[in-house]
């Protein structure tokens, strides 16, 4: 299943991903059933705050491939989010 952080990326949600990030119960680089991270869904939807704010924590793997072998990068590129791709790059 997805965690909140998860779905607050994926919705661009970026005060939540800060607040949920400051949590110490809260990975902010977990992974859903098919191996995506908050990341990776806030990379494929264009939502340049939220990717900053996740791929400077030491605590991301901002080259995490999902099952799949796709990365948050890979993502961006696939979905045509150019703002994104040069964060990540």
């Amino acid at each position: 299943g997805r965690t909140p952080m998860s779905w607050a990326a994926w919705r661009g949600h970026e005060a939540v991903v800060r607040l949920l990030g400051e949590r110490k119960d809260v990975d902010a680089d977990s992974k859903d059933k098919g191996g995506r991270t908050p990341l990776s869904w806030a990379a494929a939807r264009g939502h340049e705050a939220v990717v900053r704010l996740l791929a400077e924590r030491e605590d991301v793997d901002a080259d995490s491939k999902d099952k799949d072998g796709r990365t948050p990068l890979s993502k961006a590129v696939w979905e045509g989010q150019e703002a994104v791709v040069r964060l990540l790059v």
